[in-house]
């Protein structure tokens, strides 16, 4: 039903509105700025060097030739696009769905799902912890990426806690039907483990539903256009509920998911689908596993990127030990390495920063964890590229 959530819409009549505004520092004012809350955190996200790089990452599959594939960038407008047209409908706040929509994924590393399960084996290992996505994507807005103030000074990016809240929230995993908002104001860096809460706000929610709406249909199409679903295209069909000779549409499958979503949400309930639309979503899911996820045809993929992140990892370690040793094997990549490094480390820094000095340069496991940092920064491209400079002579 239309508009049937906008009284727990983010808006100030909202009992939670002051802790969904809430920044750790309070941003410039310049007197004439017109945009709201939300509106500033969109706009600090679209302007950053990070949400630039997202057009060279993967999502699922590894096509940097094919301009056709999804990438981590189309995928987030995907998703912002799904969440503008439910928020919309159901009378929340558009500006909060659509911040939180463009950066849900901005944590994401080279090589899409398959470098972060690297990248997570290698923080297991020498940190103690797992990498996951959505945690590194709230830990890199609160203190990895920098805008440049009104006074040409680099700043955090001091997004909302709403904001904030839906990255770290949106793992679009959904296993029941009736996604809600939790009620507690948590400290964030309290999870521990993707899914551990609902969202802070009914907005959060939608983008994580929207999550999973946008990419199950998209990787299928990716996955006929590369040619990899040839032999599962009649259980697809049935799958679909639809004729051999009908086109396989991911705006149809976007558009029925939607619509039924929109149609079953009510405060009591949540947002809901109907028992076959969810059935159908989870067996959608399931096909995407056995036929896409798990083909083996990503499988040299996988351990081309193993190799590529692990040498660069390695390399990189060095630099902790025997500094002077690895810069003279190495000069540009570990000049490139220093000059992000100095922009967080607690020596000395160029007058500019005034960011959070995130890392004690002498101690062991920070200068790994900022490896970590650095390495999930970069584009593909960019990773391959260094990759490359280490092996050859």
């Amino acid at each position: 039903m239309k508009n049937i959530l906008e009284n727990c819409a983010a808006t100030n009549k909202n009992i939670k509105w002051n802790n969904m505004i809430k920044r750790e520092n309070n941003l410039y004012f310049r007197g004439n700025d017109i945009r709201s809350d939300f509106e500033r955190d969109y706009t600090r996200i679209i302007h950053s060097l990070a949400f630039r790089r997202m057009k060279h990452k993967t999502q699922v599959f590894f096509s940097p030739v094919n301009d056709h594939i999804c990438t981590r960038m189309e995928h987030i407008i995907l998703v912002e696009s799904i969440s503008d047209t439910i928020a919309n409908y159901l009378g929340l706040n558009t500006e909060l769905t659509k911040a939180i929509a463009m950066v849900h994924d901005i944590g994401h590393s080279p090589f899409g799902h398959q470098g972060e399960k690297i990248l997570s084996k290698i923080s297991q290992k020498d940190i103690g912890r797992t990498f996951w996505h959505e945690r590194n994507g709230m830990e890199i807005v609160d203190k990895i990426i920098l805008l440049e103030d009104d006074k040409q000074n680099l700043q955090n990016l001091n997004l909302t806690y709403s904001v904030m809240d839906g990255i770290i929230s949106h793992c679009g995993e959904i296993d029941e039907n009736g996604l809600k908002p939790r009620e507690e104001y948590i400290d964030l860096y309290k999870y521990e483990y993707p899914n551990q809460f609902s969202p802070y706000t009914w907005e959060g929610c939608v983008v994580k539903i929207a999550d999973k709406i946008a990419y199950l249909g998209r990787d299928i199409q990716d996955a006929i256009t590369l040619g990899i679903l040839n032999g599962h295209l009649k259980e697809l069909h049935d799958l679909l509920n639809i004729d051999k000779s009908d086109a396989i549409n991911n705006t149809i499958i976007i558009n029925n998911l939607v619509y039924d979503l929109c149609e079953n949400s009510n405060e009591i309930e949540g947002l809901k689908f109907s028992d076959n639309a969810f059935e159908f979503m989870n067996k959608l899911k399931e096909y995407n596993y056995k036929y896409i996820y798990l083909d083996e045809r990503l499988k040299p993929s996988t351990d081309y990127f193993e190799l590529i992140l692990n040498t660069i990892y390695n390399t990189l370690k060095r630099y902790f030990y025997e500094k002077e040793h690895i810069k003279r094997i190495y000069p540009e990549i570990i000049k490139e390495f220093e000059d992000w490094l100095k922009m967080y480390w607690n020596n000395e820094r160029h007058e500019v920063y005034k960011n959070k000095v995130i890392l004690n340069i002498k101690d062991e496991k920070e200068f790994y964890q900022a490896i970590i940092y650095y390495i999930s920064g970069m584009t593909d491209n960019y990773a391959i590229d260094t990759y490359n400079k280490i092996i050859r002579y």
